[in-house]
């Protein structure tokens, strides 16, 4: 004779949707950090993080498209310290009115240039293409090697404002000095690859 209790169906200990709901909790537990670290490093090489095709505001609307394309004027016109400072170095109001105390002098568009010309006050330039200040960069050093200001900002003599091309990572600077690109003299000169080339 059978026990009631051994008639009855066993009623399980969890439902069964708390199986998947475990197998679901598990691999978020493991899963999160992974894709976290991965979202991490995908925003870190995005144009969000690296201020590509980011502009800054200028005191003066000044378009390298005019300049550069259709005046011809160079580069190390304008920046005239980038082949023997670390930094490019911008233009003084008096380089600007060289040309502008003759050309366009009344425009309504260069007042701010002839206040500070006259006045003696700096235009507060932003600098559109940043480095993080542990990292060491000579401008001279690469420009009389022979590399292109292209190489790292692009066809500026089609932009009517100045925004950054390359992500400028610790990535992109490798690549260029294990493999330089079209810059014959730079991979003549071997360029260094260990960290206290661009870490002093």
């Amino acid at each position: 004779m059978q026990l009631e209790s051994e008639r009855r169906p066993q009623t399980p200990l969890f439902p069964p949707w708390s199986s998947g709901l475990l197998r679901w909790s598990v691999g978020a537990f493991f899963g999160a950090p992974i894709i976290g670290i991965a979202a991490l490093i995908a925003w870190q090489h995005s144009p969000y993080f690296t201020g590509q095709t980011l502009t800054k505001p200028q005191p003066l609307q000044f378009d390298h498209r005019h300049h550069v394309r259709d005046l011809g004027i160079a580069c190390t016109y304008c920046h005239e310290s980038v082949d023997r400072s670390p930094k490019a170095g911008m233009p003084s109001v008096g380089l600007c009115m060289g040309c502008h105390a003759q050309i366009w002098n009344q425009s309504p568009e260069l007042a701010q240039l002839r206040s500070s010309y006259f006045s003696g006050a700096k235009l507060a330039w932003q600098q559109v293409s940043l480095l993080p200040d542990y990292v060491f960069f000579d401008h001279s050093v690469h420009v009389t090697r022979g590399v292109a200001c292209a190489s790292c900002h692009g066809a500026v003599e089609q932009m009517a404002r100045v925004h950054p091309v390359a992500p400028l990572t610790m990535s992109f600077c490798l690549d260029c000095h294990r493999a330089p690109r079209d810059q014959l003299p730079l991979a003549a000169a071997r360029p260094g690859t260990d960290c206290t080339t661009c870490h002093r």
